[in-house]
């Protein structure tokens, strides 16, 4: 296994911790990856959450991971809290990104301490706001909407409600990268609402449903374009990107780089996926059943830092 650093795999990460958890009604109508909750059983629904984001931010720090830990006490007036990854992206070069959200009840989510501790802890150069353009009904939810691949500069985004093209090609224009766009479906043909659900691109290698890409032409180019750049495809099945498979993030661990991942998404590949994985990337499966039933799994949980800290880490 390779223990190269790449600008793809960033060593620190912010996460929040909620206290009061719950699936958010809001956002149920395009993401079929989410379940709705008992809300007789709210507070034993809470309180695992709780614990799921405090274990999971462990396992990273053990691993070598740096975690910036943010504590979430807004409860039902901010249910996805627990995904920072879909308000603020941070990129090489010290540039960071705050954007715009589709579901009303999100745009309380964004923080102004969160900015402060990355311009506090790490080089950051400048920020571009697109919050304001909520107000032009132009949404772009991060990196759950785009799947970045930092070395080869693309921007690899499934079409949807929260993937504005004109403001995806703003974004692109900003900070310098291509714009990959395609059309998805599930397993029962709804369009798959973020991309970070069913791609992850590693430093050597990348997760992709495959067949979760609507047209074959298109399919092959995005393959082709990900094995140009130097990646090894693994393809996922539906089910497996029903199982969260595609949702993990590559990081740069003490010992080299890992993939973190749910539990419920490592169980769903196969011996040879992970050992294609593991040539490159420690496995590092994170058990989040609680937070998975809001539609987003470990990457969603993770916002990486691709910035240079203000002074050397211990």
């Amino acid at each position: 296994m390779s223990t190269f650093r790449s600008i793809q795999a960033p060593s620190a990460v912010v996460m929040v911790r909620p206290h009061r958890f719950t699936p958010n009604p809001q956002t149920a109508a395009d993401n079929a990856f989410q379940s709705e909750a008992d809300q007789n059983d709210a507070h034993t629904i809470a309180a695992a959450a709780y614990r799921e984001v405090s274990q999971a931010a462990e396992q990273l720090q053990a691993a070598g991971v740096r975690v910036h830990l943010f504590e979430d006490e807004g409860g039902r007036d901010t249910p996805d809290a627990v995904f920072p990854n879909n308000w603020f992206s941070t990129h090489p070069g010290g540039h960071v990104a705050i954007y715009s959200m589709y579901s009303t009840s999100r745009r309380r989510e964004r923080r102004q301490d969160v900015i402060e501790m990355l311009k506090a802890e790490y080089r950051v150069q400048d920020v571009i706001d697109y919050s304001g353009l909520e107000q032009d009904e132009l949404f772009l939810e991060g990196t759950g909407a785009m799947v970045f691949d930092h070395m080869a500069r693309v921007a690899y985004t499934a079409r949807s409600k929260r993937a504005d093209p004109v403001l995806l090609e703003r974004f692109s224009a900003h900070f310098n990268y291509e714009p990959i766009v395609f059309d998805t479906a599930d397993g029962a043909g709804r369009p798959i609402y973020h991309t970070n659900v069913l791609m992850c691109v590693a430093t050597e290698f990348a997760l992709l449903g495959v067949r979760s890409l609507t047209d074959p032409c298109r399919s092959q180019a995005v393959v082709a374009r990900l094995q140009e750049s130097g990646h090894e495809v693994i393809d996922l099945s539906p089910e497996q990107i029903g199982e969260f498979a595609g949702n993990a993030i590559e990081l740069a661990g003490r010992d080299g780089r890992v993939l973190a991942l749910s539990q419920r998404a490592c169980d769903s590949l196969t011996a040879q996926q992970k050992a294609r994985i593991g040539r490159s990337a420690r496995l590092l499966p994170l058990r989040v059943p609680t937070i998975e039933m809001a539609g987003g799994s470990v990457r969603c949980m993770i916002g990486g830092i691709h910035l240079s800290p203000r002074r050397a880490q211990a």
